[in-house]
């Protein structure tokens, strides 16, 4: 019960973003709400006043973030997109250096002579000749893929960072300021009057500046390439080396019926993202342990609970393979010989759900549970 009503909370919040327009207009309207509500609290004077300008900052901030995690994920998807052209344009590059190494092992003489006559020595002659501009072209391909990956890198690595630092500071200057106003203290210096913190606000309207202009800029019928979630259906890795130890409406030992299924897994065992995502939620939960829940595409969820260790933060965009986090029982403990519920050796569990709009849908549609 709780674990749905965490689902429906998360639901909820990601609502405003369901039948969203373009990233790069829902950034750039960030950034001009963000931009406002600094002026705004560059000229409130009066504490409350300060506080309510404060907090119209935070909620841009926030809206601004979402707008980012929007972005990041698209481009997330465009890296991935990328790296398998930029694996094609290698593997054809091969190709060309393999035949030119093969035309200059033969002596010269009679590279001159085609057995087919002077006309398709002529004609060998030319595609030779096209091979050096096809060579460089190829080259030109693979330089502006590469270019594109790093700006994509640079920007993913650095957004989440810029707005993160703003949000953080006006959430400090908003709690300094409230409580001085409860002690009936002086009042701390105005953060309209606090140029460190105005920069860093600023950073965070160029940074979503950046990130529109960037996703705007991409080639035309760029998004048609981009990996969708629905149709990666009934290819998904698993998130963990395990095995199925009971499918989707399974009852457990103790009469329980749940919408995912349930893998056994080795102590300590790596858990990585099946699809490219955003982190909507990461914490304890009753005896679920910890639990993740990855946002793959509008309206779903991949819903993992049971790790210990967790990698990411909320909000973070993951690609597909990214490091989740570990089982337990990664510590060797002294009764490690006498565990019950194993299979194969595999003593712990990991619990996987996939939703839709808030509804169970059966994993075994999707992932692969041969495994």
């Amino acid at each position: 019960m709780r674990l749905a009503l965490l689902l429906a909370t998360v639901l909820v919040l990601a609502l405003p973003r369901m039948g969203r327009a373009d990233a790069a207009e829902n950034a750039r309207a960030a950034a001009l709400q963000l931009l406002s509500a600094i002026d705004v609290l560059a000229e409130a004077q009066r504490a409350p006043d300060q506080v309510e300008a404060l907090t119209r900052a935070i909620q841009a901030h926030e809206a601004g973030l979402s707008a980012l995690r929007e972005g990041l994920r698209d481009a997330a998807l465009r890296e991935a997109t990328l790296r398998r052209l930029l694996d094609q344009q290698q593997a054809r590059v091969s190709r060309l250096l393999g035949a030119m190494m093969a035309v200059e092992r033969i002596e010269g003489p009679a590279m001159l002579v085609h057995p087919q006559g002077p006309l398709a020595t002529a004609r060998a002659g030319m595609m030779m000749a096209d091979l050096a501009p096809a060579m460089q072209a190829e080259a030109d391909a693979i330089g502006a893929v590469v270019r594109e990956l790093a700006e994509l890198r640079a920007l993913r690595e650095t957004a989440i960072d810029a707005l993160g630092r703003g949000l953080a500071s006006l959430q400090d200057a908003r709690a300094e300021l409230s409580q001085a106003m409860a002690d009936r203290r002086n009042l701390p210096p105005r953060v309209g009057d606090d140029e460190t913190r105005m920069l860093a606000l600023l950073d965070s309207v160029n940074t979503l500046e950046q990130l529109a202009s960037s996703l705007a800029a991409r080639p035309a019928g760029a998004s048609a390439d981009l990996p969708v979630f629905e149709a990666a259906r009934g290819r998904l890795p698993l998130p963990v080396v395990g095995s199925l130890l009971r499918r989707a409406g399974e009852p457990d030992a103790a009469g329980v019926v749940r919408p995912g299924v349930v893998l056994a897994t080795e102590p300590g065992a790596l858990v990585v993202s099946p699809w490219h995502g955003t982190v909507r939620y990461r914490g304890p939960l009753l005896d679920y342990g910890t639990v993740i829940l990855l946002e793959p595409g509008e309206g779903w969820l991949i819903v993992l609970a049971g790790l210990d260790v967790v990698y990411p933060r909320v909000g973070e965009v993951l690609a597909q393979g990214d490091a989740l986090g570990l089982m337990p029982g990664g510590q060797v403990a002294g009764d490690e010989f006498v565990q019950a519920d194993t299979v194969a050796g595999r003593s712990e569990t990991l619990y996987l759900e996939l939703r839709y709009n808030g509804q169970p849908i059966d994993p075994a549609d999707w992932f692969d549970l041969s495994g």
